[in-house]
């Protein structure tokens, strides 16, 4: 019928709110959407060094200049190019930032998206307004023009349950109407390394 579905390609972990003792509810969903991204690249075998948790992630924003030391510690928020510049710190992956100025222009980068995952294969870190999410794939109609994403949500708060997790649409595909309309989005798109 015209639709094309690209997904993440690999296995990656879900980070979420309030994993590892960490309570980071209502300003950790940035952290959670890059250590989903981070998983994604041990799992396919680019590293085999630990998960950054929250303070890590802070102190090599604070290590390569782009935050105070004050930031260390703190529950301030990231977005998308705290994130790309994490991914180059830690495992020298390069990303592209993608921006659109609301939410309801993003179902006009769904061809970008599609060869995104078809060429790159990694997860996409998303942060607009004051949320964060990451995003494993994307479904587009080249006729009608519908769109809908497969969004994993780091705002959940309960337990590794995927029964739960999926029928509570914590995991699951979304119309563009999930977006905020007037808030604008930055997309973090993981480039793969070339392996030599």
């Amino acid at each position: 019928d015209g639709t094309q579905i690209a997904l993440v390609d690999g296995c990656y972990s879900y980070f979420h709110y309030m994993q590892d003792n960490i309570n980071d509810d209502q300003w950790g969903c940035a952290y959670r959407s890059f250590q989903t991204l981070y998983s994604w690249f041990r799992y396919q075998g680019y590293t085999d060094k630990a998960t950054p948790m929250h303070k890590d992630i802070q102190q090599a924003l604070c290590d390569v200049g782009d935050k105070p030391s004050t930031f260390v510690g703190s529950k301030k928020w990231i977005g998308s190019y705290e994130v790309s510049i994490c991914l180059d710190h830690f495992l020298n992956v390069s990303s592209r930032i993608v921006c659109v100025s609301s939410g309801a222009e993003l179902p006009q980068k769904a061809r970008e998206l599609v060869s995104h995952f078809q060429s790159e294969g990694t997860p996409i870190m998303i942060g607009g307004g004051v949320l964060a999410h990451t995003i494993l794939g994307i479904s587009f109609n080249e006729i009608t023009g519908e769109v809908k994403f497969l969004i994993l949500d780091p705002h959940y708060t309960g337990r590794d349950d995927l029964k739960t997790i999926h029928s509570k649409g914590w995991c699951g595909w979304k119309g563009p109407n999930f977006w905020d309309q007037r808030a604008n989005y930055n997309l973090c798109l993981p480039m793969t390394p070339s392996m030599v």
